[in-house]
């Protein structure tokens, strides 16, 4: 049986470099990958970049988990109570409930790729978008 005779199957998603759906905010973007029914509802994965010394979403907690690998530069990471380092290449895993934030608070672009658990995040984004480009530049520098 192919996806025309049951759209419960799902097809697979090749995304160059780049490619995926872009919520600029100025300072940061975020580009999401795959979420909604491209991963039923499972997971959400975006990458997000940061200018040199911007400041991300601000401190905050959710019920999924996070995980953010590094893909360029450092990103600082807020977990619970302490700030940490976190270079190319690093892998974060954040525990859902567990208060977090990110920023790059170094002279270079960084990236991180996020993998949400479960997915349905990006519904959020345009608002999350709107946000980020209603807020004085100076706000999201640090």
């Amino acid at each position: 049986m192919n996806s025309d005779q049951n759209p419960a199957i799902r097809q697979a998603i090749v995304l160059g470099p780049g490619g995926g759906r872009s919520y600029p905010m100025g300072r940061l973007d975020a580009i999401f990958k795959a979420d909604g029914a491209e991963s039923a509802n499972r997971y959400s994965i975006s990458e997000w970049w940061l200018e040199p010394r911007t400041r991300g979403p601000g401190a905050h907690r959710h019920d999924e988990d996070d995980v953010f690998y590094v893909l360029e530069g450092t990103m600082s990471f807020l977990l619970a109570d302490r700030w940490i380092d976190a270079d190319r290449g690093t892998l974060v895993l954040v525990p859902g409930g567990t208060v977090h934030d990110f920023e790059n608070r170094s002279d270079v672009r960084a990236g991180v790729l996020n993998v949400s658990v479960p997915g349905g995040f990006e519904p959020e984004m345009p608002a999350i978008a709107q946000w980020f480009r209603e807020r004085p530049a100076n706000e999201s520098e640090i």
